[in-house]
């Protein structure tokens, strides 16, 4: 390990810290607005939900494909010239969009934006955990996915402030991805390149070898989160709750994300990453089977909220174990690697779960969702098991 990456770990970088977690809260705030705002606009122009669904799912194919690459990238003109240039080509894909108001041209625009903004996510998460002090690992990072939550959910908010008419909305977007640029320009002289700290970068099989089991957290709390956010109300309908409720079931979710992050980080610190990982896979089973028992009770409020924290917590917890067990261009890499698991998870998971839904009714959601936490639980203590006879 090189002396740059050695004072990154030893003295906390505060200020960097902080400019890159408002950084990606901006970015998230632009992030978030773009799928209600395009979904809108082609609802306006009479696309049929099809076509619409289709459009969304240009950006997660370019985050999916893009994830092997974000390494190469790296060490290709530096971390932090390609985390700057991504935010500035995300602002251009914004202008691009509002400029040609043409469908087509969005497909196309749309899977750039998933290609440009896969390395802010993975920088973002990777300059996070390089920054924070490995005692306050667990806290840092349950901020910094509460305030990347909190920007995510900004934007829809946002929305309902401009609208959908003319350039403000997409003036928003741009504006977020700008702004995005600027901070991290400012505190790029603290941040690591990675592009030459003599780290070996490894690829996405050989990381796989190293960590299969925190792999498939990614895997597990995408395919969790997603099928949740996207399926709860299908869920509530098929118990004949309003159509009002059914849409706060999902904001309770949000908001269990969103201020639980902290808590569940503060344990990691104390119990460590793994151990955290496995907590929360129990704790979203338990969820999952007293979804079909309470709601139709005002139990069930508590429960969302505590299932939205979890389901996610996964994943913060796998960050964690991540930061702690990984360094410099390897860190790099596995982050660049749970990128790509976390939209195979989001593509597999919707679809999986209300295939089942579909063949047995409301329960197949509980069941998807069980059978993903149990899986993770057992192939976890697994790998505990020959790590101790090994």
């Amino acid at each position: 390990m090189t002396a740059s990456v050695q004072t990154v770990e030893d003295r906390p970088q505060w200020a960097a810290l902080a400019g890159v977690t408002a950084a990606l809260a901006m970015f998230g705030a632009a992030q978030g607005l773009s799928s209600p705002l395009f979904t809108l606009l082609m609802q306006k122009q009479g696309f049929s939900p099809g076509l619409i669904g289709l459009s969304a799912a240009m950006m997660p194919v370019g985050l999916i494909l893009s994830a092997s690459f974000v390494p190469a990238a790296v060490r290709l003109v530096g971390a932090r010239n390609l985390a700057v240039g991504c935010s500035l080509l995300g602002a251009l894909c914004f202008l691009a969009i509002g400029y040609l108001q043409n469908w087509v041209a969005w497909y196309i625009i749309r899977f750039v934006i998933g290609v440009v903004i896969n390395p802010l996510y993975v920088l973002g998460e990777v300059w996070a955990l390089s920054l924070a002090p490995p005692s306050r690992r667990g806290r840092v990072m349950g901020v910094f996915n509460t305030l990347m939550g909190a920007g995510y959910a900004a934007g829809p908010f946002t929305l309902t402030l401009v609208g959908t008419v003319g350039w403000a909305p997409f003036g928003v977007g741009i504006a977020g991805f700008t702004v995005c640029a600027v901070i991290l320009r400012l505190v790029s002289s603290k941040l690591t390149g990675f592009e030459d700290d003599g780290q070996p970068a490894g690829s996405f099989f050989g990381f796989a070898r190293l960590a299969p089991a925190l792999l498939l957290a990614v895997l597990v709390s995408a395919a969790v989160q997603q099928s949740t956010y996207a399926l709860v109300p299908v869920f509530g309908a098929g118990y004949g709750l309003p159509e009002a409720t059914l849409a706060a079931l999902v904001m309770m979710l949000s908001l269990g994300n969103i201020v639980l992050q902290i808590p569940l980080g503060l344990l990691a610190e104390r119990f460590g990453g793994r151990p955290m990982i496995l907590a929360c896979a129990m704790a979203t089973t338990a969820c999952a089977i007293l979804l079909p028992l309470l709601i139709t009770t005002p139990s069930i409020w508590g429960v969302l909220l505590v299932m939205g924290a979890v389901g996610y917590g996964v994943y913060t917890m796998a960050l964690v174990e991540l930061g702690g067990r990984f360094k410099g261009s390897l860190l790099v890499t596995g982050n660049a690697a749970f990128a790509l698991l976390w939209g195979v998870g989001g593509i597999v998971g919707p679809p999986g779960a209300g295939a089942l839904m579909q063949a047995i009714g409301p329960l197949g959601l509980p069941a998807v969702i069980i059978g993903l936490d149990i899986l993770l639980v057992a192939f976890a203590l697994y790998r505990s098991l020959r790590r101790k006879r090994s």
